[in-house]
């Protein structure tokens, strides 16, 4: 299989950087829990971090290293370059996305980008190439007079909703332009059924430049929100009582000729999908339980995995596009045929979370699993009896419940690797401990007057 030519050599970067004005680079990377991070540099110093001689204090980010091995190095993918357009235009802002290395250059185990990286070569040694299109969806909320976020908004817009009802139109073409400025490929934006919800979906792409351009997107969104005196959050459930926040993801393979791979028109179901697409749905539904710490990380992930908010909460497929389902199959055949996968949400990290689903998806391959039968009815208008009777389970429905089927799944230790696997659990067992240990509101208006 043929390696993609590279955008930009080094040289490239000098030459642009000079032409553009640029007088600040950030290098990025992103921790083991989504959080974009970055060291800016001036100008200056952009032919020593061309030349990977830019260092780090690894301790200081939360899961990486101990106290005793807290020299990282940061490799910038020259692919990734790119001039924020919303910053000012003398004196540009710039970025590279980075790769964490040790001093002995190796590539450091603890790197979700590493992770995704395996799980893709991989997948090219198999002969195929993974590719993803995300839907991502977010709140914009008001400010309040001190200048933080509130989950305050006073539209009244639901779905697919116009100005002057919708009032964020502006907000997001602006949003829009900047992304098509920084190369993105934006396929449409609209409104989404809560007040204050909206959605911006690019085209798909290969699965690290996806990752990459998730974490961009959740910078620009955030920054340019900022710009109109607004918050963006994709927190899932900001507010109860509303549709949360979830990103959708398209998934497909791609063979060595560009040819997808999961189309088969002599597919003997009627469906057009070839067996290697089901192998691999059954792959990711083999294994959708244990990932759910990573699809959906946080406490709040499954206030928006239940009932009457169009989130899926039962294990299942449709060949039917049915959006009741975990996983459905949009109609499009031909290059476009994929399988959607519908319960992750917008504050997954998407290297860990890309790689599992792939390296789920490509164990169903390898061992020939077959995909169980299709889920002809939707799952929410069954009875208990009938969805087991039909062997439709539910996913986790809290933090607590993810965390034990990540433990229960040897699987995820496998692909994340020890050092990831273990942080991140203690992390989450954390975060679970402490969210059982509060006392919410709603405990006290239920309880308080009546013992």
């Amino acid at each position: 299989m043929e390696e993609k030519m590279s955008r930009y050599q080094q040289e490239d970067i000098l030459r642009i950087a000079k032409e553009e004005d640029v007088e600040f680079i950030r290098l990025q990377f992103t921790d083991i829990f989504g959080m974009l991070k970055n060291v800016a540099i001036t100008v200056s110093q952009l032919e020593k971090a061309l030349d990977n001689r830019c260092m780090f204090d690894g301790s200081s980010i939360e899961g990486f290293v101990r106290d005793d091995e807290t020299d990282m190095f940061l490799y910038p993918d020259l692919d990734t370059f790119e001039i924020f357009p919303w910053r000012p235009q003398q004196g540009k802002v710039a970025r590279l996305i980075c790769d964490v290395y040790r001093p002995d250059g190796t590539p450091f185990e603890g790197d979700p980008r590493y992770v995704l990286r395996k799980a893709l070569n991989h997948a090219k040694n198999m002969g195929y190439n993974f590719f993803v299109g995300p839907e991502c969806e977010f709140f914009l909320f008001h400010l309040d007079d001190q200048g933080l976020p509130t989950t305050t908004t006073h539209e009244k817009a639901g779905y697919f909703d116009v100005g002057p009802v919708d009032f964020a139109e502006n907000v997001r073409r602006d949003i829009v332009l900047n992304l098509e400025e920084m190369g993105f490929e934006i396929e449409a934006s609209h409104h989404e059924i809560a007040p204050g919800q909206h959605e911006i979906d690019f085209h798909y792409n290969e699965g690290l430049i996806t990752a990459d351009n998730i974490m961009t997107f959740k910078m620009a969104v955030k920054a340019i929100a900022k710009r109109h005196g607004l918050h963006a959050t994709f927190m899932p459930k900001p507010k109860e009582g509303v549709n949360g926040s979830g990103m959708h993801i398209n998934l497909s393979l791609f063979d060595g000729d560009g040819k997808n791979v999961f189309e088969d028109i002599k597919d003997r179901k009627g469906l057009g999908l070839s067996k290697t697409a089901y192998a691999f749905m059954a792959g990711v539904l083999k294994h959708v339980n244990g990932m759910a710490l990573l699809t959906n990380p946080l406490v709040n992930s499954y206030k928006r995995l239940v009932p009457g908010y169009d989130a899926p909460i039962y294990i299942g497929w449709s060949p039917y596009a049915s959006r009741n389902c975990l996983m459905r199959i949009p109609i499009t055949r031909g290059n476009g045929t994929r399988v959607e996968l519908r319960s992750p949400d917008s504050a997954m990290n998407p290297y860990l979370a890309l790689a599992v689903i792939l390296e789920s998806g490509l164990e169903g391959i390898e061992k020939h699993l077959e995909l169980a039968e299709p889920v002809k009815k939707n799952p929410f208008t069954l009875t208990k009896e009938e969805r087991k009777k039909t062997g439709i389970s539910q996913i986790p429905n809290t933090l607590g419940r993810a965390i034990e089927a990540f433990e229960e799944d040897p699987f995820m230790r496998k692909v994340l690797g020890e050092h990831i696997y273990s942080k991140y659990l203690e992390a989450k067992k954390e975060e679970w401990r402490e969210f059982r240990a509060q006392v919410t509101n709603w405990e006290v208006d239920q309880y308080l007057f009546k013992y």
